[in-house]
C-alpha cells in the first residue's frame, strides 16, 4: 500500500532552511472508463461540509468539481460524463486533519480493498473503485498554494504528460522536484542526485545538465560499479599514446569526454572508498588531473553529477563534502497519484516502438498518440503495490499485462498477480515483535486482513512471512 506523510517539510539547504507545510486531503483520479484523459485530475475537500460529486456539472454550492492543478495555477474542468455514475453519487467531508468519508448515494457501487462498501473512510494512499467507472486515490495537498522561481513555463508539457526532460507527474512532489533540479541546474557546483534503485536519477541529472549553461556541451554517462579497480585512473583519466604499452592509443577517458559539459556517474556509492578517493582531485575547484604516461597536469571543466541509492553518510566524507548540491528523487510511494500518469507513459512509449501494440491497447490510436485501455482491477492492483524498483518495477509489471491479455484492455492477469505477489514477498520485513503480532491476531481472531493493515505492514503476504517467523498460527484466511 502506498503511503503519504501528513505534513509536507520542504527541505531546501541552498535557499536557506526548512519550512513546515500543512496538507489537506484530496482525491485524484486514477482512472476513468469513459474519460481517461481525466487521469490525474483532482478533488480538492473543503474544510467543512458535506460535498457531492457525480455525474455532469457542478451546479449547486455543495457540488464539487475537478480541478487541474499545478503550481500557480488552478483550473477547473468541464462535468464529468460518466454514464453509469449518478448525479450524486458520491457524499465526501472531510475526517480530521488527514482523511476523508465517502457515503456511496449512487447507483454504481463503492468498492473499497475488493468488497462492496456503503460508506468508507479514507486516509493518504487509500484506493477506492466506483466499479467499471472510476478509481480514485487518496491524497494529500499542501493548503498553500506553490509558485514557480526557477522552473520556467516553457519546459512544462500538457497536463499529466512528460514535461520537455522527460520528468512525468503532477503531484507536489514532482513539482517542488522540478523547481528543485530548476535551482540546481543554474548553478555549476557539482551533484549527488540520491533516490531508491529505478526512482529515474539518471533522468534528473540528465534534467539538470540540460537546463544548465553547460547543455551544449557533452552528457557522458558511466555506471561507477562498472569501473574496474586496477583501471580506474585509466577510465577516469585517459592515458597518452604508446603508454603503457607501444601502439596505444591516446584515451582522453571520461574526464575529457566530458570537458565542456556534465559527468554522470551513476552508483558512485558502490565504489570503495579508496577508488572514491581517486576522483577527489578533479572535484576540487580547477578540475586538475594527470592522463596516465603525461607529466603535464590538465584542467577539466566539467560538471560531475553523482547518483546513489545510498545514504550519502555511506560515501567517503570528503567526497562527499565535494557533492555540495543535492537533491532527494521521490520514490513512487511519495507520490502515488503519478503512477497512472507514468504508466501511461510508458505504455504510449512502448506503442510509439510497436505501432501493433497501439492499434491493439489504445483508444484512438494514430500512430502517435492515444489513450491506453486498462482494466480497473489492473490499475488497483498497480496502487495498492508496494514497489522495491519503483518505475522500473512499474515498467516489467505493465510488459507483463501487455504480453498476456488475451483481449484489447490491459487486465489484471494471472501472470501480473504472481509477479505481484512474488515482489511482495521478496519485501524486507518490517519491525514487528512476536508479542504485538499475537495481540493483533487476538484482537482481530486471526483475520489476516485487519491485522496486517493495522500493524502498517505492507500487504498480507509480509503478514504471512512475519508469522512464520515468529512460528504463530496463521489462524483465519479472511
Amino acid at each position: 500500500m502506498a503511503t503519504v506523510d501528513t505534513t509536507w517539510e520542504k527541505a531546501d539547504e541552498d535557499r536557506g532552511g526548512v519550512s513546515a507545510r500543512t496538507s489537506s486531503p484530496a482525491l485524484v483520479v486514477a482512472w476513468c472508463a469513459e474519460a481517461p484523459e481525466r487521469v490525474g485530475e483532482v478533488l480538492r475537500v473543503p474544510t467543512r461540509g458535506t460535498w457531492l460529486f457525480g455525474r455532469g456539472g457542478a451546479d449547486g454550492p455543495s457540488r464539487l468539481s475537478l480541478l487541474r492543478c499545478r503550481p500557480g495555477a488552478i483550473e477547473p474542468q468541464g462535468p464529468l460524463e460518466a454514464r453509469f455514475l449518478s448525479r450524486e453519487q458520491l457524499a465526501i467531508r472531510r475526517v480530521g486533519e488527514a482523511k476523508i468519508q465517502l457515503d456511496n448515494r449512487g447507483k454504481c457501487v463503492l468498492r473499497r480493498r475488493g468488497r462492496a462498501v456503503d460508506s468508507c473512510e479514507l486516509g493518504p494512499g487509500d484506493v477506492v473503485e466506483l466499479t467499471e467507472q472510476l478509481v480514485l486515490i487518496a491524497v494529500l495537498r499542501d493548503d498553500e498554494e506553490s509558485t514557480l522561481r526557477d522552473f520556467t513555463a516553457e519546459r512544462m508539457g500538457p497536463y499529466g504528460r512528460a514535461d520537455v526532460d522527460g520528468l512525468v507527474g503532477e503531484s507536489e512532489a514532482v513539482w517542488r522536484l522540478r523547481e528543485h533540479v530548476a535551482f540546481i541546474a543554474k548553478r555549476d557546483a557539482h551533484v549527488l542526485v540520491c533516490g531508491a534503485s529505478g526512482v529515474g536519477k539518471e533522468l534528473v541529472a540528465r534534467a539538470i545538465h540540460a537546463q544548465s549553461p553547460r547543455r551544449s556541451g557533452p552528457f557522458v554517462s558511466r555506471n561507477a560499479a562498472t569501473l574496474p579497480e586496477g583501471l580506474i585512473d585509466v577510465e577516469l583519466f585517459g592515458n597518452a599514446r604508446n603508454y603503457p604499452n607501444p601502439g596505444m592509443a591516446e584515451r582522453p577517458g571520461l574526464i575529457g569526454e566530458a570537458h565542456g559539459g556534465t559527468l554522470f556517474l551513476d552508483e558512485i556509492g558502490e565504489l570503495t572508498a579508496e577508488m572514491q578517493s581517486h576522483l577527489l582531485r578533479v572535484l576540487d575547484r580547477g578540475g586538475e588531473y594527470q592522463r596516465l604516461g603525461e607529466t603535464g597536469r590538465r584542467h577539466a571543466d566539467l560538471r560531475i553529477v553523482a547518483a546513489t541509492n545510498r545514504a550519502p553518510q555511506e560515501l567517503k566524507l570528503d567526497l562527499c563534502a565535494r557533492l555540495a548540491l543535492r537533491v532527494e528523487v521521490p520514490g513512487l510511494g511519495e507520490r502515488p497519484e503519478d503512477l497512472p500518469l507514468i504508466s501511461r507513459h510508458l505504455l504510449l512509449r512502448a506503442a510509439k516502438g510497436d505501432p501493433e501494440l497501439g492499434e491493439r491497447f489504445f483508444h484512438d490510436w494514430d500512430g502517435k498518440k492515444g489513450e491506453p485501455r486498462m482494466a480497473a482491477p489492473l490499475v488497483v492492483a498497480l496502487l495498492e503495490h508496494s514497489y522495491l524498483a519503483h518505475v522500473r518495477e512499474l515498467e516489467a509489471l505493465l510488459w507483463q499485462s501487455l504480453s498476456t491479455s488475451a483481449s484489447g484492455t490491459l487486465e489484471l492477469t494471472p501472470a501480473v498477480t504472481r509477479m505481484l505477489t512474488t515482489a511482495a514477498e521478496a519485501a524486507p520485513l518490517e519491525e514487528v515483535s512476536a508479542d504485538d503480532l499475537r495481540a493483533s491476531m487476538t484482537r482481530h481472531r486471526g483475520i489476516k486482513e485487519k491485522v496486517w493493515r493495522e500493524l502498517g505492514l505492507a500487504n498480507r503476504y509480509v503478514l504471512r512471512r512475519l508469522l512464520k517467523k515468529h512460528d504463530i498460527a496463521e489462524g483465519d484466511e479472511g
